[in-house]
């Protein structure tokens, strides 16, 4: 029998909720530079709604992803087998990528959506992730920095 999740880890929720936020920064600047190109370039790049739905269903995409994985690998955590675990996360790997191909092609083809705006935000989670831990970084090595100069 499979084992149920109770409860969301609050790491599951916080970095979601980190995620969304990239993501959404992330989707908001790419509309600033369609619109400015849009206002150089009117034929060649495009600033309507099709911008704007692209966007939505990507940043929506790129955020569950992030979620799925997030939940996985709390649900593989938990699990004592070894082999189950690795089903589970190769399972949850093939479904969030297919989730994503699929999203793709509705880009592509449905003409509501601008395919470069529905891609571009699945980009995002994985830059913002890079760039929290950069500033991170610094962050912990200037804090590092001062209380050695502190301590002198």
């Amino acid at each position: 029998m499979e084992k149920k999740i109770e409860k969301l880890q609050p790491a599951v929720k916080k970095e979601t909720l980190n995620v969304a936020i990239y993501t959404g920064v992330g989707t908001i600047l790419m509309w600033i530079v369609f619109f400015v190109l849009h206002m150089f370039m009117k034929d060649d790049v495009p600033f309507d709604y099709t911008v704007i739905l692209g966007g939505l269903g990507g940043f929506t995409v790129a955020v569950l992803n992030f979620f799925l994985m997030a939940v996985t690998v709390q649900k593989v955590a938990a699990e004592e087998d070894d082999k189950a675990a690795g089903s589970i996360m190769k399972a949850s790997f093939s479904r969030r990528m297919l989730m994503q191909v699929l999203w793709l092609v509705a880009a592509l083809v449905a003409p509501c959506f601008q395919w470069v705006a529905g891609f571009i935000p699945l980009l995002f989670p994985g830059a913002g992730i890079k760039l929290a831990g950069i500033l991170k970084g610094r962050k912990t090595d200037s804090q590092e920095v001062k209380q050695q100069q502190d301590e002198y």
